[in-house]
């Protein structure tokens, strides 16, 4: 379920919480409510006059790591959650209907994976910055999604102050590479040769090889990237050529085997 958070004013809201309780519970006076309102706007002010606050929108099906990652952007006087997206579909709605400066986006969403909405993402919006929060290891998908687009990749397994560290360089127009992703990407330019199969594939070809070892067939997957039958018969011709494999069982149980699905 999506949600928005039209104000990012935690103060403004503790405020409220005190004067409620002061007044037993009840509904502040209306005196109180002048107050909050009025501090409420000149925080507000504040703000817009020395630096922005840096909006994120948290894009995870699970309730329960939104609200960790929510609390980690809360605690930071810098930035607030000015929205979540619970699929992949919503993220793409937000991203259409608000300006955000980050979005914090998992790479299991259902009805759209990751790397699917990734690239409507850029689509829709080229300059977004877009932070992927993974529970794979960075080996498997981190270079593939860079080469899409993304501003930065993270394992979940991550210290918070390091997806804080990761949100003020993405929302500053930079990328982020934690260590574990430099290591990769510097194994891969030293061994070229050493490199794993689906590692040469393409962007597209990427794409397309996981949803078919997923177990989806191809109609499914031109109707989803809006691709022809055809074509992404041809894409998978080409995944099976590259990988030296026979067949869609065989993607399956290579995509396995080396921790790309589930």
């Amino acid at each position: 379920m999506r949600t928005t958070w039209p104000i990012c004013s935690r103060a403004a809201s503790e405020r409220a919480r005190q004067h409620e309780r002061a007044a037993g519970g009840g509904r502040p006076h209306v005196e109180m409510l002048r107050e909050i309102i009025t501090m409420s706007a000149l925080e507000r002010l504040h703000r817009t006059d020395t630096k922005p606050m840096i909006r994120v929108l948290i894009a995870d099906d699970h309730a329960i790591v939104r609200g960790g990652f929510r609390q980690f952007v809360a605690d930071e006087p810098d930035m607030c959650v000015a929205a979540e997206a619970a699929t992949g579909d919503e993220t793409i709605s937000l991203v259409r209907e608000q300006a955000f400066d980050v979005v914090l986006l998992d790479i299991a969403m259902p009805d759209k994976n990751g790397i699917d909405t990734l690239r409507v993402i850029k689509q829709v919006r080229p300059e977004q910055g877009v932070l992927i929060l993974s529970g794979y290891p960075e080996s498997q998908y981190a270079i593939n999604l860079l080469r899409a687009g993304a501003n930065g990749y993270l394992n979940k397994d991550c210290e918070p102050d390091e997806i804080v560290r990761a949100i003020r360089a993405v929302a500053r127009g930079h990328r982020y590479l934690s260590e574990a992703v430099a290591d990769t990407l510097a194994d891969n330019l030293d061994k070229p040769a050493a490199a794993r199969p689906h590692e040469a594939l393409s962007e597209r070809e990427f794409q397309i090889f996981c949803k078919l070892a997923a177990g989806q067939i191809p109609t499914q997957i031109a109707e989803e990237l809006h691709l022809s039958v055809k074509t992404v018969s041809t894409y998978r011709a080409r995944v099976l050529e590259k990988m030296r494999l026979a067949n869609n069982a065989d993607l399956t149980y290579y995509a396995i085997k080396n921790g790309l699905i589930e």
